[in-house]
């Protein structure tokens, strides 16, 4: 039944993606780009209409009241593509800093780029780079939200941390909170597998690390809050959800969180 489920789950992802942008591009580049926002944000909401429907995996969100007013650094934890887009909805200007190829793909790249997203060599070094922070900046000084992936690419669920500190320099030059996000939807929808798992489980948002710590200091507070939480919300999802199978990660922590208690 898992398999069919997702089979269908994934077959109907893609359809969704392409019905929607075929109906919604014409609406998408005709209205304001901060108003374009709905047609993004309508599709991660109907993604998890389909989700819940026919794979049967809920999710909640706690901590909202602990995203700031003003422009901020959303730095959630990166393990499945789920995360991607999922939280979309509940932000109300978010921008990436994204690899520039990706803004060479057809019709995809002209959405990101009507959306400002910052595009850049991952080779560039000095002015380039240079540049990069202060279109950054630019962004940010108008009020909105930068989502940065801590671990940079995707990491299965209980992994060692491996943070980058490029987010360290980006608090340090940018002067605003950084909002740790723990959550684990690695363990219903894996990384480079097809299979979809039924489940709830919870994304945390956590409260804000202000601005102005030396970054080194703030690193190893943003590592150290944003490990403990989600070795806390591993051991309720995998409560919660007894019928999961686990990643070789994930049933390591545990081992190790078990010895520890």
């Amino acid at each position: 039944m898992i398999i069919l489920r997702s089979v269908l789950f994934n077959i109907a992802f893609y359809v969704n993606l392409i019905v929607q942008m075929i109906v919604m591009t014409p609406i998408y580049f005709l209205v304001p780009r901060k108003t374009a926002w709905f047609v993004p944000k309508n599709w991660a909401l109907s993604n998890h209409w389909l989700f819940k429907t026919i794979v049967g995996t809920t999710f909640e969100i706690e901590g909202l009241e602990n995203i700031p007013k003003e422009g901020y650094i959303f730095a959630p934890k990166h393990q499945s593509f789920w995360d991607v887009y999922a939280l979309l909805p509940w932000l109300s200007d978010p921008f990436f800093i994204l690899k520039r190829e990706l803004v060479w793909i057809p019709l995809f790249g002209w959405y990101v780029q009507k959306q400002r997203m910052v595009p850049v060599d991952r080779g560039a070094r000095g002015r380039v780079m240079a540049a990069v922070m202060q279109r950054t900046k630019d962004e940010m000084a108008t009020g909105r939200q930068l989502i940065i992936y801590p671990e940079g690419t995707r990491r299965p669920p209980g992994a060692p941390p491996h943070y980058k500190y490029g987010i360290a320099r980006l608090y340090r030059d940018l002067a605003v909170p950084v909002v740790p996000v723990v959550m684990h939807p690695g363990l219903f929808w894996p990384r480079r597998k097809f299979l979809r798992f039924p489940g709830h489980f919870k994304v945390r948002i956590l409260p804000p690390i202000e601005a102005g710590l030396d970054p080194d200091v703030f690193l190893q507070t943003l590592v150290d809050v944003m490990e403990t939480a989600s070795d806390q919300l591993l051991v309720e999802t995998v409560k919660d959800n007894p019928h999961l199978p686990l990643p070789p990660t994930a049933a390591q922590r545990l081992k190790e969180l078990q010895a520890q208690a």
